[in-house]
């Protein structure tokens, strides 16, 4: 079935600096059923703090059918989304990305994992689709909160972590503040004369971030050198990125990758991002057995609420852990 996207009106002056010509980067590959894995992902974290999972165990049917309600949901008219919006942060927004004046060719929905919690915001997306739509969301985000766990869990597996399940155990806690994002990015009907930005280069806060997307390409990565590489893209696969939250608990060992999204095309991009986060309250700073003897950790004790709610103020391109260095 073909679904004809309702068209949704964007500011298409935001064109991306040219100075910086991307090409494909061999991204780490990590099968989840190799007794290697926890190292591989380990040697990825710190080499790029990006990764793509194969063999990961999410049934294919249940990814097609999140991306078929998805664009169901994408489809509507701009009347019926927009009484699921604007954002605060959850619900539906397009153009604007967050409260600092950022823009991008982008539509989108964010929806919180929590299932003890409620928002209305949450409850006005999935009251504007099918009563399936909610259930695959939330299958899908269980799916996703058990990945970020076993990714983390290898992780605290490799570098000898304790006390155990200290990262693991904030995504599990019915307590995580985790989130769904869903972005879509409207086909354009003439290319344009240059890439214009879909989503603003930036990092993400939480601890890692589970990324899913169609065939379509534009996603890119900054590397430590400063240059954009674009990834190629794989619907039957996740890419996993590590965050600010996490840079810190291991002191800076790993490092939040800094990524974006351009549009060039006539192809429709979805994407769906699981952000992984520990409990509001819980104090977030460097883990002591990965901070040598005799010196003292690289960035001030934080609690996530307050890192989050400073990271809602802030353009997506600024360097938010600047302000928590020592």
């Amino acid at each position: 079935m073909v679904l004809l996207l309702q068209p949704v009106t964007f500011n298409s002056d935001v064109n991306v600096n040219p100075k910086c010509k991307p090409s494909p980067v061999p991204v780490p590959v990590i099968d989840l059923t190799n007794p290697d894995a926890k190292t591989d992902i380990v040697k990825a974290c710190e080499e790029l703090g990006f990764f793509k999972v194969v063999n990961h165990g999410v049934r294919p049917d249940l990814l097609t059918q999140l991306e078929e309600e998805a664009n169901k949901f994408f489809a509507l008219s701009l009347s019926l989304k927009e009484k699921a919006g604007p954002p605060d942060p959850f619900g539906y927004g397009s153009k604007r990305i967050g409260s600092s004046g950022d823009m991008g060719w982008i539509e989108y929905i964010l929806l919180n994992a929590n299932h003890h919690l409620s928002f209305t915001k949450t409850t006005a997306v999935f009251q504007q689709a099918p009563a399936i739509f909610r259930e695959v969301v939330e299958e899908y985000m269980e799916e996703m909160k058990g990945m970020a766990s076993k990714v983390l869990e290898m992780v605290e597996e490799e570098l000898s972590i304790e006390p155990k399940e200290k990262l693991s155990k904030l995504v599990k806690v019915k307590e995580s503040d985790s989130c769904l994002r869903m972005n879509h990015y409207p086909e354009k009907e003439e290319p344009p004369d240059k890439e214009e930005i879909g989503f603003g280069e930036h990092t993400d806060p939480q601890l890692v971030s589970m990324l899913r997307s169609n065939d379509t390409e534009g996603l890119q990565i900054c590397l430590k050198d400063g240059s954009w590489v674009s990834v190629p893209p794989d619907h039957s696969s996740f890419f996993v990125s590590v965050g600010d939250t996490l840079q810190v608990m291991t002191n800076g060992r790993f490092k939040s990758v800094r990524h974006r999204v351009l549009t060039n095309t006539k192809r429709s991009r979805l994407s769906m991002i699981y952000f992984a986060g520990p409990p509001l309250t819980e104090k977030i700073a460097p883990m002591s057995c990965l901070v040598p003897e005799q010196e003292e950790g690289l960035y001030k004790e934080l609690t996530w609420s307050q890192y989050k709610s400073y990271c809602y103020k802030t353009k997506l391109g600024d360097y938010r852990l600047g302000l928590f260095e020592k």
